[in-house]
């Protein structure tokens, strides 16, 4: 879509990420249709003025665009069972693909909608809701280069950057996965530090102000730090069990890849056990309170 053109966009799946886009774009002007399996979670949005979609095809604009930010391939593949959706797409439509999904899942959609109808973007979000909200969040961006080129500007006023990876359906979701592998390590080696330095009598606090002055000075070091101390674990912003799910693809891919990553198996325990214990609907950095049992810290509370 040309800075230009029609300011009309269709969204599908309103959760806690899809809410606060769709806030931004209503904000900026866009008419923005919605759809959500759960209609309860549209309310606010009609509030503000978005438009009620009663199907997933009824979200789609003929060729215009259509987002969709779903929980996980299985429901971003139901929502495309309803072949309605490809047509009314039609030949110059493109739906753009937010999800944290295989990439094998995205050529696979890719292929159905040169078909059928539309044309498959991959924009994985990286951010959490309150950064989304905030318009801080990156886009990756991969598909068709003309279609990247119409997605670029609905995209670029409601965040901080989107990073271009080429015109493979599936690079953007190797680099969305890949980057939350990244982001697990980085709270489990946080939970680990904290945990020995507490316990060697150093406080969680001094030590993290300590390491991100040099060592890590860096925006994901720092926010997940400063979470990890105010012990929030039961206030999600990404929620566990898709984090879970997350361990879960990255096994996929590296299976499927032969790319043999050990510590991706330490994390996906790490979480299993988190939800074994009941914490599925907590923030994903809850694993950390299983680092702190392990070493024998029974209270939930870092040290300051």
């Amino acid at each position: 879509m040309p800075a230009e053109g029609p300011r009309e966009l269709g969204f599908i799946g309103i959760g806690q990420m899809g809410r606060a886009m769709v806030e931004n774009w209503l904000a900026d002007g866009f008419r923005v249709r919605v759809f959500n399996r759960t209609r309860d979670k549209i309310l606010p949005l009609l509030e503000k003025g978005a438009i009620e979609a009663r199907s997933p095809a009824e979200a789609a604009i003929p060729g215009g665009i259509l987002m969709s930010c779903v929980a996980d391939d299985a429901a971003l593949l139901s929502v495309f069972e309803d072949d309605e959706v490809f047509r009314q797409l039609g030949p110059t439509g493109i739906h753009v693909s937010m999800s944290t999904i295989l990439p094998q899942t995205a050529r696979l959609l890719a292929e159905r909608h040169a078909q059928q109808g539309g044309i498959y973007v991959a924009a994985p979000v990286m951010g959490r809701p309150d950064a989304v909200a905030a318009r801080r969040q990156t886009y990756y961006l991969s598909g068709p280069p003309e279609a990247r080129q119409r997605v670029k500007p609905v995209l670029s006023p409601i965040c901080r950057q989107v990073l271009e990876l080429g015109d493979d359906p599936g690079a953007a979701h190797v680099a969305k996965l890949a980057s939350n592998f990244l982001i697990a390590t980085v709270v489990e080696s946080l939970g680990e530090a904290f945990a020995l330095v507490e316990k060697s009598g150093l406080p969680s606090r001094a030590f993290f102000e300590t390491i991100t002055e040099f060592l890590f000075n860096c925006y994901v070091y720092k926010r997940y730090g400063e979470h990890l101390l105010s012990g929030r674990f039961s206030e999600p912003l990404f929620r566990l069990q898709l984090g879970f799910k997350d361990m879960q693809l990255l096994a996929q891919m590296a299976a499927s890849s032969h790319t043999p990553m050990p510590f991706l198996s330490t994390l996906r325990d790490r979480y299993l056990s988190a939800l074994a214990q009941g914490k599925g609907e907590w923030d994903w950095t809850a694993i950390v309170l299983e680092i702190r049992r392990q070493a024998g810290l029974a209270d939930n509370t870092l040290s300051g």
